[in-house]
């Protein structure tokens, strides 16, 4: 239905489809009021049950529904609408996760204090009056506000230097009349041409191709394959400032925004101004004036997490995906979907470029670019010649750690030789908390979680054990609950913690720092935290995943992998891959400023691909043989997986619907189900948890084969719950 249409006057033409913020399928029908005016995109509030809900005035048809029957539009908000682009990729992202249109637009809709436009700010202008007694105060207060141009009160005080006793003094005097400022923009427009960067040859042979894709007005993806430290970023800043130049708004995903304190001073650095940024720490307030902002058109770039995708851009002409391979990328709360995928999908209905950026793609990338549906650049050295770090394996079994310990005597050595020469280190290693594992030595009492299937963590900082999973914690007994063993509580296992522990019992001299989400302060604290390591205000860093996202340490030279083999220990089919990439991306820490650097894994399989892979540098062996073993598998891309994850209070009621819907699911040649069988996790936050899954070759109607699974089987009831997870992510 067009915008003319819904402005006549009939019934029938005036009800109009309003998409809601709950689980609905479909648009609701409400009427138009005689005087309001809204078009496909429009935000207005609508009645729903007993309440009012903000809504977005869809496209199409309404139902045929009797006039008297409709309930009207309580209010159109004063809000640009949401463009036509936007309103498409909301029913794709729907129907392709199979999650409820209205689901997917309540995400578009987080912010509901923005629909109103921000009221203008009360201000202060000079008029040709003037003073009955000049002061040196006065006077400065006089020059800066000469120009003519409107400041607030308080502004105009700090600027000038005095007090707002000043500013009033003046004001009584007619000096000033009072005036209206529009609202300030979050940030200063981008200026392209700011700083010009000084790139290598190989990155100037990069940037002008990145350019012109995001300066044609055409759909086109890209792969930035580049070595840790090769300057991808400052190579795709220029396909940012490509888009700017031609008038479009740019987005910049990043998988951990909240502490990327170094790729803002790098924008600004190249701009002359930061990003907006977008992510779940914002205070309300910005969060409100971002998206407002957004929806105007009054910022252009947006550095964000991966809900920025669904910010309400209406001049948007670039999205790059930093990190491109991160699984943070993946949201599974609601609507489960792959920010990096729809990244591409956004890209192609608006007709723009996409731009994927890492140094160690997705097997799904990397086969993508293969076949040619991508673009692919390639950054094969280090900025400045820098070297790459000398990565090498250490044998556990040849070397293992002192007794109690985890660290081998040889990456002791190294570490103890790189303090000697004022060098920093970062001992990495992915578990949080100080143990994994807290059991009673006289009768072998483990500490679970009471409502996850988990062992509880020891966070010995905090005195307390925590659940990972749900956020149950409780105070460390001194005691045993099961048997009343004093003192007999072990920690087995290492996490972050305990490895700052023996660190600080072999270097006691070092300044030792731990990086970890958890860490006391929240995102402010550990910026504070990454910008004192950055400055070489720590010798020695123990850190998580954290540490391994696109930081830039200038005096770090050596990083220990304290447990490399880690994440090859679980059934996840893309266990290798990402194991290598993690290990990759860690190993880059080092050496990114010209100095000799060094990278130990600490290893029981030093012979595994992976491994050797790191250690030789042949990466194209390991994605080979990962391509072929997915080929083979027919894994993705070249088949397809779905999984169904059903939860309920009892672990009967879980199980009994699962079978309903194997039972349920329709004949089809192509696609085969596996399960249901218990979770891996099975219980998380007091739900019972059952899987099915789902594989189909590559061309298999996987929609619509749970559609019709869902369709024919029984509607879940009481505490069940059935999430949909097309291309899953995470196999527990």
């Amino acid at each position: 239905m067009t915008g003319e249409s819904m402005g006549h006057e009939s019934a029938r033409q005036r009800a109009v489809p309003v998409l809601v913020p709950m689980p609905a399928d479909r648009p609701y029908s409400y009427a138009v009021p005689d005087g309001m005016h809204v078009v496909p995109g429009s935000i207005v509030r609508v009645p729903l049950g007993p309440r009012e809900v903000a809504g977005v005035v869809w496209d199409g048809d309404c139902e045929a529904i009797e006039a008297k029957r409709l309930r009207p539009i309580s209010e159109a908000f004063d809000c640009p609408p949401i463009c036509e682009d936007m309103r498409r990729f909301v029913d794709w992202v729907a129907g392709y996760t199979l999650s409820p249109p209205g689901l997917v637009a309540r995400m578009i809709l987080r912010a509901p204090e923005a629909f109103d436009p921000e009221p203008w700010i009360n201000g202060l202008q000079m008029t040709d009056a003037r003073p009955d007694r000049m002061t040196d105060a006065r006077a400065r207060v006089l020059e800066m506000a000469g120009d003519g141009m409107a400041w607030t009160r308080s502004g105009l005080a700090h600027a000038a230097g005095v007090s707002l006793t000043v500013i009033d003094g003046l004001k009584a005097q007619g000096v000033f009349s009072e005036t209206l400022i529009p609202p300030r923009p979050v940030v200063a427009r981008p200026d392209p041409s700011y700083a010009a960067p000084d790139l290598t040859a190989d990155q100037q042979a990069a940037a002008t191709d990145l350019r012109k894709a995001a300066a044609a007005a055409k759909f086109s993806a890209t792969l930035i394959d580049g070595v840790t430290g090769s300057g991808k970023t400052e190579v795709y800043f220029e396909a940012v400032a490509a888009a700017v130049e031609a008038g479009r708004q740019v987005l910049i995903l990043l998988p951990e925004i909240a502490l990327t304190q170094a790729f803002l001073a790098r924008f600004h650095d190249r701009f002359g101004a930061k990003p907006a940024e977008w992510h779940s720490d914002l205070p309300p307030r910005m969060r409100e004036r971002v998206w407002r902002q957004v929806a105007e058109g009054t910022v252009r770039v947006v550095a964000g997490a991966r809900s920025a995708l669904i910010l309400p851009f209406n001049e948007l002409g670039l999205i790059i995906v930093d990190e491109e391979h991160d699984p943070a990328y993946k949201q599974e709360d609601r609507v489960f979907y792959n920010a990096r995928d729809m990244a591409v999908v956004r890209a192609h209905i608006g007709g723009f470029a996409v731009m994927l950026a890492s140094a160690t793609p997705s097997v799904e990338t990397q086969v993508n670019a293969a076949q040619g549906r991508y673009a692919k650049v390639h950054l094969p050295a280090r900025f400045a010649e820098a070297a790459l770090p000398e990565i090498r394996a250490v044998d556990m079994r040849r070397a293992p750690p002192a007794r109690g310990g985890f660290l081998s005597p040889l990456l002791i050595s190294e570490v103890r030789q790189t303090f000697e020469r004022g060098e920093q280190s970062l001992l990495f290693l992915n578990r949080r908390g100080y143990a994994p594992l807290t059991l009673c030595r006289a009768c072998g009492h483990r500490f679970q979680c009471p409502q996850c299937s988990s062992w509880l963590v020891e966070h010995r900082f905090r005195g307390q054990l925590v659940c990972h999973h749900c956020g149950h914690h409780e105070k460390r007994p001194d005691a045993c609950p099961e048997c009343g063993a004093l003192d007999h509580l072990v920690a087995c296992g290492p996490g972050v913690e305990r490895i700052a522990e023996e660190v600080v019992g072999h270097f006691p001299d070092a300044r030792t720092i731990v990086l970890s989400s958890d860490i006391l302060g929240g995102v402010k604290r550990m910026r504070l935290e990454f910008e004192a390591v950055a400055k070489g205000e720590a010798d020695i860093v123990i850190g998580t995943q954290l540490v391994a996202k696109g930081h830039n340490f200038p005096n770090m030279t050596l990083v220990g992998v304290v447990d490399a083999d880690l994440g090859l220990a679980n059934g996840d089919p893309r266990a290798a891959e990402r194991t290598f990439q993690l290990l990759s991306q860690v190993t880059g820490r080092a050496g990114r400023t010209g100095r000799k650097s060094v990278g130990l894994l600490q290893t029981y399989q030093p012979d595994h691909p992976v491994m050797q892979a790191i250690v030789s540098g042949d990466s194209a062996a390991l994605y080979e043989r990962e391509i072929a073993e997915r080929e083979r598998s027919s894994l993705p891309p070249f088949g397809r997986l779905a999984g169904i994850i059903v939860s309920a209070d009892t672990r009967a009621d879980a199980e009994s619907h699962a079978r309903q819907l194997r039972r349920a699911a329709p004949q089809a040649a192509d696609i085969a189900i596996l399960g249901p069988a218990e979770a891996p996790m099975a219980v998380v936050a007091g739900r019972h948890r059952f899987r099915l899954l789902i594989h189909g070759e590559r061309r298999a109607d996987m929609q619509g084969f749970i559609r019709g699974m869902l369709a024919e089987g029984s509607k879940p009831r009481g505490s069940v719950r059935v999430q949909v997870d097309i291309d899953p992510q995470s196999f527990l």
